[in-house]
């Protein structure tokens, strides 16, 4: 079980650092700011020289600390984040799409 714990809480961390670059932005969603996974993909992400782009509840709990932008969800209540998460991702991707193909 340990060794298990320890490859979910590294499993974002590995993608970040297999495939991360320096320039690049990393998207990290945490409802409490404070997932052990998010949390080790945005050090990993600023020690690759990454910006960091963070979606939270209403505190932004540790990944605050990390985030080069924090959009922090005014609600303590998770559905509610969730559902404030989605579209913002469907913004932000309508924003992305708009740019590169207007």
């Amino acid at each position: 079980m340990h060794c298990k714990r320890l490859w979910l809480e590294a499993i974002f961390e590995r993608g970040v650092n297999a495939l991360g670059q320096t320039g690049d932005c990393l998207i990290a969603i945490s409802t409490s700011g404070n997932s052990k996974n998010i949390l080790n993909a945005a050090t990993a992400a600023k020690e690759k020289g990454m910006q960091v782009i963070a979606l939270t509840g209403e505190t932004g709990g540790v990944l605050k600390n990390h985030a080069d932008v924090l959009i922090n969800i005014p609600s303590t209540v998770t559905s509610h984040i969730q559902e404030a998460h989605i579209t913002i991702a469907h913004l932000m991707i309508e924003r992305v799409e708009l740019t590169l193909f207007a």
